[in-house]
């Protein structure tokens, strides 16, 4: 018996010290896993897959901080950036001042990368390249032109035979930078557009359009919607595999979105960056500058009010600007033009 007691109190001690040595490691963890930074990003869907790329391959060499962001939106990420939900937003349409003034703690526009606003359609058993010349899609997304058998798409793609069918245009619902870039470019070539629609994050579409949400919700619309066009980021496209019109630029040229040409069009407008870092480009110059391009801008703040968040960021944000713009160029993106990218480097260096 008393050797029974003996055995039975060595196993609850037994016992007792590896429930000791559980809790002492799963404190351990909790603790660990507690200290890691947590820097939270919300904002446009334009950036998102770049991003979260950059996110991931950042971190492999980067642990100390747990980077996340939210494709939500250029104009949510806005709203949440002046909130101070998050500790830094990204927007495809830079903050205007009235925004900025709503910031206590003072804003940092920062060019991350650029892209193309393509026009990407879905017209069954149609084959080729499909040519549009400027009056000509700004009138079908005005409703203006509702059949791909139109006599002036016609004219603009002779030897091709479109469809007697009505057009379907594809729009955004949520309030986008994209929205904003394609919208800035249209009313910047017709005062039709200006005068009608207007430029914005959020418009209310002529002519019927349906709408999806993110460039993801206008690609899957464009993919499931026969005699569709819409407009989104190239790389969204160009993932899909979605056929993407040849549009109209200033100089009168027939240009397909590519890295050339959209480097081209950032190139010609690239001196007409303002000190705060805003830069449009809503009709660029050059005969091969594909007409509709983007910077997308990471939004962060002057001063944060934890040192530790705010040196994560900074560095993030090199790391970005240096590493990163290979792997943009990778994913379909435009490589900041060397000028944009060392200025983007000085202001983010303000960051306190």
């Amino acid at each position: 018996m008393n050797r029974f007691i003996r055995l039975f109190n060595a196993s609850l001690v037994v016992a007792v010290a590896g429930m000791l040595i559980a809790c002492d490691n799963a404190e351990e963890v909790s603790t660990a896993s507690s200290e890691q930074l947590l820097v939270r990003g919300a904002g446009a869907t334009f950036p998102q897959p770049l991003y979260e790329k950059w996110i991931g391959e950042y971190q492999k060499s980067n642990p100390g901080a747990k980077f996340v962001y939210e494709g939500v939106g250029s104009g949510e990420g806005i709203k949440r950036f002046i909130a101070g939900e998050v500790d830094f937003g990204a927007s495809d349409a830079a903050m205007k001042d009235s925004e900025i003034a709503q910031v206590q703690r003072g804003v940092k526009l920062l060019p991350m990368t650029a892209g193309m606003v393509v026009l990407a359609y879905n017209i069954p058993g149609f084959e080729g390249d499909l040519r549009l010349p400027r009056d000509v899609y700004v009138d079908i997304f005005l409703g203006k032109i509702y059949r791909w058998d139109d006599p002036r798409i016609a004219a603009a793609n002779p030897g091709i035979t479109l469809p007697p069918r009505l057009i379907q245009t594809i729009g955004r619902r949520d309030s986008s930078g994209t929205t904003f870039a394609f919208t800035n470019h249209l009313g910047a070539i017709s005062e039709a557009w200006r005068s009608g629609p207007g430029v914005g994050k959020l418009i209310d579409w002529p002519g019927g359009a349906m709408t999806g949400s993110g460039n993801t919700g206008v690609a899957q619309k464009i993919k499931i919607t026969l005699n569709s066009i819409g407009y989104l980021e190239y790389g969204f496209a160009k993932r899909l595999g979605l056929p993407m019109a040849i549009l109209e630029n200033k100089a009168g040229e027939f240009v397909a979105p590519s890295a050339r040409s959209g480097q081209l069009a950032l190139a010609a407008g690239s001196e007409q960056a303002t000190e705060d870092l805003r830069i449009y480009l809503p009709d660029p110059d050059g005969a091969d500058s594909y007409p509709i391009v983007t910077y997308t801008w990471l939004l962060a703040y002057r001063d944060y009010p934890s040192a530790e968040t705010a040196k994560a960021v900074k560095e993030a944000v090199e790391w970005g600007l240096d590493n990163g713009q290979q792997i943009a160029e990778e994913m379909g993106y435009i490589p900041l033009p060397e000028n944009i990218r060392q200025r983007t480097k000085e202001v983010a260096e303000t960051i306190n």
